[in-house]
């Protein structure tokens, strides 16, 4: 099967598939979506690590959208925890929003603004 993608196209998310197991870094700034296993850090602008995903390893996003497995320290500048995710780690965050969480096992450090950064 051939994929074919738009030139004018700039944005193209990763996406590790169901049953795919990724042992290494992802480094982009654009979308990351884990359904699968990635045994190494990611940075990305956002990060979905889906129900059933699994990251061990630490992560950079701007967003962090967490339904799977998370093992390693997070720094994120909106976490969006849903239910079912499971964390371990330290999550280091400005604006955290949890819904129906019992999952994590993380230290949360919440960050100030400061002018500086983005």
């Amino acid at each position: 099967m051939l994929a074919f993608t738009n030139s004018d196209e700039k944005q193209s998310p990763t996406i590790i598939g169901a049953g795919c197991q990724l042992d290494g870094n992802i480094k982009t700034d654009h979308t990351v979506q884990i359904h699968g296993t990635v045994n190494g850090d990611i940075t990305a602008s956002t990060l979905v690590i889906g129900r059933g995903g699994s990251v061990t390893g630490n992560i950079h996003a701007q967003t962090l959208f967490l339904h799977g497995t998370l093992r390693g320290d997070a720094h994120v500048n909106v976490a969006n925890i849903l239910s079912n995710a499971q964390m371990t780690g330290t999550l280091n965050y400005k604006t955290l929003n949890i819904t129906a969480n019992t999952g994590l096992e993380c230290k949360l450090a919440k960050r100030k603004d400061t002018k500086n950064e983005k």
